[in-house]
Formats: C-alpha cells, structure tokens, sequence
C-alpha cells in the first residue's frame, strides 16, 4: 500500500485551523471546537482521502464560521487555489458578517442543492462533506442517546428543532449515501448513524408534544326524534 505524505502544508493547515478557531466551542459543550476538525480530518484519511482532502477538512469551517470572504482570500493565498476551492465548496455561507447570513433553512436548502451538483461531479469535496457530516451525526447521537448526558434536549442546541434536524440530516445521507464514488463503508456508517438519528429526533418530538385529552361523546339532545323526543318543526 502506498503511503501518504502529509506535507508541511498540511502541518501548517493544523496550526492555522487551531488559531482561526481558539476559543470556539462545539455548541452546547465545552469541546474545544479542534476537535472536530481533527476528527473530519481522521476520517478523510481512514477513507482514502488524499492530502488535499485532508488539508480542506481541517480548513473546512474557518471561511464560514471565522471571516468570511476576506478569510477565504487569505486561505487561498497561503495553501493554494486547490485548498480554497474545496473549503470554499463545503461552506453554506461566505458572508463576512454572522447576521448577514440567509436564515437556516433556506441556507441548508441552497447546500444541498450546491452538494448534489458536486456528487454528481465526483468532486473531491463531498468525501470531506460526508466526513464532516458523520462525525456531526455521531456526535448528536453519542449525546442523545446518553442517559447520562443531555438527552433530549441535545435538541435545543440548534437553529432547527428536533425535526428540522432530522429532515436536513436526512436529505444529506440521500445525497451522499447514493454517490457511488464515495468509500462503501463510508456510505454505510453515515447511512446507519442518520437512521439512528432520524429515530432519535422523532421520539424527541414525540416527547414534546402534549398528550391530547381523549375524545368525548356528546351527550345526547333531549329533542332528537331518535331520542324520542319531539321533531321540532317540519
């Protein structure tokens, strides 16, 4: 099996990453947010991808979540057009400014349909997509399904309730699940985790909402014929 070298642009994506986030957090946890970076990156990598797709995954939020535009320029100028592509491709938003963004549905919307066009392309993004999409997915279930952890309301964590999460989680692993370049197994353990998820989402629903009182049948009107009370007028 041929090695892969992870060249100093790689090393140096790791320390820039890790100084673009500092201070962040993954949400609703005390995670330094490198974590998951690390973790996207880990996955390219047991997956196949190569040193450009590791390098983007580490890189893979810094334009959406730490600067918008300008940071898209400067990631460009120091790691190459090919790294900026890719980070620029698994970005929903390049807006410099957080409250300039689209709300989040209709950014997720925009995403999916920008993520289908790269599948169908066999772009070299979408591996890192699905990547950054299963250790997400994974993470949400670790922490829904630990009696011991945040439970249901693991939920509350985002800009869409339990349902919107499992919709857009959902529509991903269509997308990425049915992308025949993609690793097998890959596909595979994304598919699994989103059906946990989707399963996990509904009985969060199912929990919040409120049992309705049982039907009740209405008394009977002392005036109905059938009651052999009077007809009324014909």
């Amino acid at each position: 099996m041929e090695h892969l070298d992870l060249t100093g642009r790689f090393i140096d994506a790791v320390g820039y990453a890790l100084a673009a986030h500092d201070g962040q957090v993954r949400t609703g946890t005390r995670i330094p947010y490198a974590s998951h970076l690390l973790a996207v990156s880990a996955l390219v990598l047991e997956h196949g991808g190569d040193e450009l797709q590791a390098t983007a995954a580490i890189l893979h939020d810094v334009v959406e979540d730490c600067g918008g535009r300008p940071r898209l320029d400067e990631v460009r100028e120091r790691f190459g057009p090919r790294v900026a592509e890719l980070v620029e491709a698994l970005s929903d938003s390049i807006s410099e400014d957080p409250s300039a963004k689209a709300p989040w549905r209709r950014r997720k919307e925009d995403y999916l349909e920008h993520l289908g066009q790269l599948a169908r392309q066999g772009h070299p993004a979408v591996l890192v997509a699905l990547c950054d999409k299963l250790h997400n997915a994974r993470a949400i279930v670790a922490d829904a399904s630990d009696p011991k952890g945040p439970g249901a309301t693991v939920w509350d964590r985002f800009s869409a309730d339990a349902a919107g999460v499992a919709w857009y989680y959902r529509s991903l692993a269509g997308i990425l699940v049915a992308s025949p370049a993609l690793p097998a197994r890959a596909r595979r353990e994304l598919q699994a985790t989103v059906q946990q998820l989707v399963a996990l989402a509904a009985d969060a629903d199912d929990r919040a909402t409120p049992p309705q009182p049982p039907a009740t049948t209405p008394a009977p009107d002392p005036r109905s014929p059938a009651d052999g009370g009077p007809a009324g007028s014909a």
